[in-house]
C-alpha cells in the first residue's frame, strides 16, 4: 500500500504523545521554533462558572449568537443532596493534524508554524464552510459580521500577542486551565502533563489534539 510523504509524517507524528496511567509524557517535536502551544482543562477543578466564556467574548470581540468557547454541563451525577456535575470545555483542539486545514481550498485555514496554533486568515476565507464540515469537534462557525470562518485561536491576535495568557486562562478563578509550550519541559503545562493522568477528546481520529483534560473524578468519561 502506497503512502505519501505527508501521510507518513502525519502517522509518525501520532507517536509523539505517550499516555500512561501515571501521567502524560510529551516529547519534543520538529516544530520550527520549538514552540507548540497547548492547554490543559482540569475537569476536577472546573466549577462551570462561565467566566472563561465571558472573558473570551470580551477580549476577542465575539458577537452575540456565536461563541469560540462553551462549557457544557453533564446530567446530574449522584443522588440529591449529594449531586455533582461534570463540566466539559468545548472549543478548538488546535490539532497537530487538523482536518480543517486539509480541506480548505484557499489556504485560509492553517497551522501556524511558529506556535502550532490552528488559525484562520479572514482575508483568504471565502466562507465555503468546508472546514466547519471537516472539524470532528464542531467548534467552528461563520462570523455573523465578517462572514468568514472563526474559532478559538488561543487569543493569538489579542492577549498572546501582548505577552499575556489567553483570556480564559487568566480569568479562571479555580485555575482549572493551564496554557503553555508543550515542547518546553520546564513550562507549567508540560510539568502538569507529567504529573497527572489526562485524556484527549476523539484521539482515535488521528487529529492529535493539543487540548488535554484531567478527567472528572466522578462518573464516566467519554472520549
Amino acid at each position: 500500500m502506497s503512502c505519501s510523504r505527508r501521510q507518513f509524517i502525519a502517522r509518525m507524528g501520532g507517536l509523539i504523545a505517550i499516555t500512561s496511567t501515571t501521567g502524560q509524557v510529551v516529547a519534543q517535536t520538529l516544530n520550527i521554533n520549538g514552540v507548540r502551544y497547548g492547554m490543559v482543562h482540569d475537569e476536577s477543578l472546573c466549577i462551570g462558572c462561565n467566566a472563561c466564556m465571558a472573558a473570551c467574548r470580551e477580549v476577542n470581540k465575539v458577537p452575540a449568537g456565536v461563541s469560540r468557547l462553551t462549557i457544557r454541563r453533564s446530567e446530574p451525577i449522584g443522588v440529591f443532596p449529594d449531586v455533582k456535575y461534570r463540566f466539559f470545555r468545548h472549543s478548538c483542539q488546535h490539532c497537530d493534524n487538523p482536518p480543517c486545514v486539509d480541506v480548505c481550498p484557499t489556504g485560509a485555514s492553517y497551522r501556524d508554524a511558529a506556535s502550532g496554533i490552528v488559525d484562520v486568515d479572514p482575508s483568504l476565507c471565502v466562507g465555503c464552510q468546508y472546514c466547519i464540515a471537516a472539524c470532528p469537534y464542531q467548534v467552528r462557525f461563520i462570523h455573523p459580521e465578517n462572514k468568514t470562518a472563526d474559532k478559538c485561536d488561543f487569543c493569538r491576535k489579542t492577549n498572546l500577542k501582548q505577552g499575556k495568557q489567553p483570556a480564559c486562562v487568566a480569568v479562571c478563578p479555580t485555575k482549572a486551565l493551564t496554557f503553555g509550550n508543550l515542547d518546553d519541559p520546564d513550562s507549567d503545562v508540560a510539568r502538569l502533563l507529567n504529573q497527572k493522568a489526562t485524556y484527549r477528546y476523539k484521539i482515535a481520529l488521528g487529529t492529535r489534539p493539543k487540548m488535554y483534560r484531567v478527567p472528572f473524578k466522578f462518573g464516566e468519561v467519554h472520549q
